[in-house]
């Protein structure tokens, strides 16, 4: 008995299962809503998501059969023990060996590669009469990273900072408050963005399928209203939203865009999907409903790709292009194929999981230009720890990615290559 079964005879089980105004209903095991579900063996259907996707039977439809073969058959329902239990899921073993020394180094090895990426970035001209000399860029950008990855307040990352001093990865500690600053700087937004870029190139010879979604991140913000009907005052936290492409396999980000929390997916596809072809061969490229355009899918496919992103209930075959056609054809007709490719984008879930377990999913920051900026560092972390990950599991060469002229810079520092920029040793 396959999963749905057993899931199917929990929820007859339970009598989660009703029948009124002429349908059947079935309550959700998740949710406190309820489907409307036609069981009919040449016109089965049901409003939940599953049913929609596979076109094949859902729990809630094989439920209300069950519900309805036992009561032809004049059998009760089965207890608690007689159900099945649910077989756990595939595990997938963990390189504990080399996870263990990505984990215990990381600190260490994420300062020496973003003091590296830093260094490529230019100072820019001080400004006649401008009064206070700027403060060194790479090192207010070293300091933005870093402060992020720490999870510590800007006082309390003081100390780090002057670690970093020493170590040599900054060339003076910048004070808390200048970090802060540069932190709100719209110019810093672009430089950011572009450390993503550099830091995914060393996985560009592994990723070839790729995921767009998107998710938030809270703030510090509240929207409040009086809600009239109910007679009670009511707030909800605001939040950015952050749209990534990430890589399927490492879950590496090759591309973003941080907008406002009501910006829809669908017409930031192409900016994500572009700034990925520049720097990355796309075979596959998987998205949602939300995603699901004619441009889009003509789009992939002009970059030499395929976009898998699964058609709607409304969708119908005329009217589109070539491309909309042929991949209409390949959903309806082999769809067990078609969601094989389209679930590698639960990849991107794992990575947006990633990012907020361990940068978190709260932002400190209080301005609009400073939280998008705090956004972008987690990706930027999230970017370089998975590269220490790749080093150790995967041997990737970290000088294949640096920014052109920073090897030359970093070797000038003392005639030798630094540590950083080999393969750490096991």
């Amino acid at each position: 008995m396959d999963v749905r079964a057993i899931k199917a005879t929990e929820i007859s089980a339970d009598m989660r299962i009703s029948f009124a105004d002429g349908s059947w209903r079935v309550h959700s095991q998740t949710a406190n809503r309820f489907y409307k579900v036609n069981p009919s063996p040449s016109a089965a259907e049901c409003e939940c998501d599953d049913f929609a996707l596979r076109a094949a039977p859902c729990k809630h439809i094989l439920g209300v059969r069950q519900l309805l073969e036992r009561q032809l058959k004049g059998e009760p329902n089965p207890t608690t023990d007689e159900i099945p239990a649910v077989p756990p899921r595939p595990t997938y073993k963990q390189d504990w060996p080399n996870y263990n020394l990505a984990q215990t180094n990381e600190k260490d090895h994420l300062q020496s590669l973003l003091a590296t990426l830093c260094a490529g970035i230019p100072q820019p001209a001080q400004k006649p009469k401008s009064g206070h000399p700027f403060a060194n860029l790479s090192d207010a950008i070293f300091g933005v990273v870093f402060k992020v990855y720490s999870l510590m307040s800007a006082r309390r990352f003081a100390s780090d900072m002057r670690e970093a001093q020493r170590r040599g990865h900054v060339v003076k500690p910048l004070s808390y408050n200048c970090i802060l600053e540069y932190m709100g700087y719209p110019e810093v937004t672009p430089i950011l963005i572009d450390l993503i870029h550099q830091s995914s190139l060393p996985l560009r010879a592994v990723e070839t399928t790729f995921a767009v979604d998107s998710s938030g991140f809270s703030t510090s913000r509240y929207t409040k209203w009086y809600d009239e009907k109910y007679g009670t005052n009511r707030q909800k936290a605001d939040w950015v939203k952050a749209h990534l492409c990430v890589g399927t396999k490492t879950q590496i980000v090759t591309a973003c865009v941080i907008d406002e929390k009501n910006s829809g997916d669908c017409p930031h596809f192409e900016a994500l999907a572009t700034a990925t072809a520049e720097n990355f061969t796309i075979n596959e490229m998987s998205g949602d409903k939300a995603y699901l355009s004619n441009d889009n899918l003509e789009l992939v496919n002009a970059l030499g790709g395929t976009a898998y992103i699964p058609f709607k209930s409304n969708s119908t075959v005329g009217g589109g292009s070539e491309v909309w056609r042929r991949m209409f054809h390949y959903f309806a007709m082999n769809r067990e194929e078609y969601l094989t490719h389209y679930h590698k984008r639960s990849n991107i879930e794992s990575a947006f999981s990633m990012i907020k377990r361990k940068f978190g999913d709260s932002l400190r920051a209080k301005t609009d230009t400073a939280m998008r900026n705090e956004v972008l560092a987690k990706i930027v972390c999230h970017n370089l720890c998975v590269n220490i990950s790749a080093w150790y599991e995967l041997g990737i060469d970290p000088a294949d990615w640096l920014p052109k002229g920073a090897l030359q810079v970093a070797e000038q520092e003392d005639n030798e290559p630094r540590d950083v920029l080999r393969f750490p040793a096991g």
